[in-house]
């Protein structure tokens, strides 16, 4: 019995360690990827520079031209910039911090975003505060990967409400959109790295939204209604009362 305990450790043991190889394998690859890229980006820019000079039919037509390559270069950027993000170690700066004050800042900050989606954004959160041991940074990437994931699937404008509750041990902030909602069918495979039905999307915010929460040790669910919309509630510990 415990030489199978030994074996199935040792199996564990190594396939972490493959794991973790890997992922500084890959993450070292977009690392080498990413830098040559910037200089090909750099060169398109001053190219397309160069030939805007010239106001002719053909080489507005090669501008045109190198203007769709530069988009393409740009959009392989980003998501090299998100792929970095969500395969990188997180090293947590963990600070007491008001969940309340958060979502307001937030607020604040997308705003002008929302307006231009045609998106009335709406928050809510009790007068007393609601701490937990965070990094305030890392949460707000989270709740903002889920807002503009809100967003998005507003096309025609909506409502989105960002709240904050306390449930026994734990604070609950929830992003709740008025969108068109996600299928069943689908709704599991939302999270998976690389899956999206936006075009052009890196299918990484909702992956990297819940290894954030899954970080500090708490959890990121989904309930969706077809026609009615989406809601996301992310979940925490609260603060001792004693820190």
């Amino acid at each position: 019995m415990d030489d199978k305990k030994t074996k199935s450790s040792s199996a564990g043991a190594d396939q972490l360690s493959l794991y973790t190889e890997l992922t500084q394998l890959v993450g070292g690859l977009a690392h080498e990827i990413k830098n040559p890229l910037s200089t090909i980006n750099l060169n398109l820019k001053l190219l397309g520079e160069d030939l805007a000079r010239y106001h002719d039919e053909e080489h507005q037509r090669l501008v045109r031209r190198l203007g769709r390559v530069q988009d393409e270069a740009e959009r392989l950027r980003l998501i090299l910039d998100d792929f970095l993000r969500y395969a990188g170690k997180y090293e947590l700066n963990l600070q007491r911090v008001d969940m309340c004050d958060l979502i307001c800042e937030l607020r604040d900050f997308f705003l002008p975003q929302a307006e231009a989606g045609k998106v009335v954004l709406r928050m809510s959160h009790p007068q007393d505060p609601i701490y937990c041991n965070v990094d305030a940074n890392l949460i707000k990437q989270a709740l903002l990967n889920l807002m503009i994931n809100a967003t998005q699937a507003m096309e025609a404008g909506g409502e989105l409400m960002v709240n904050v509750s306390r449930h026994g041990d734990c604070a609950v902030l929830e992003v709740i959109d008025t969108g068109p909602g996600i299928a069943p069918d689908v709704l599991d495979s939302i999270f998976r790295a690389y899956w999206s039905t936006k075009p052009g999307g890196s299918g990484l915010g909702l992956a990297t939204a819940r290894r954030i929460a899954r970080e500090h040790g708490g959890v990121l669910r989904v309930e969706s209604e077809l026609g009615k919309g989406t809601r996301f509630m992310l979940k925490l510990k609260l603060a001792d009362k004693s820190n």
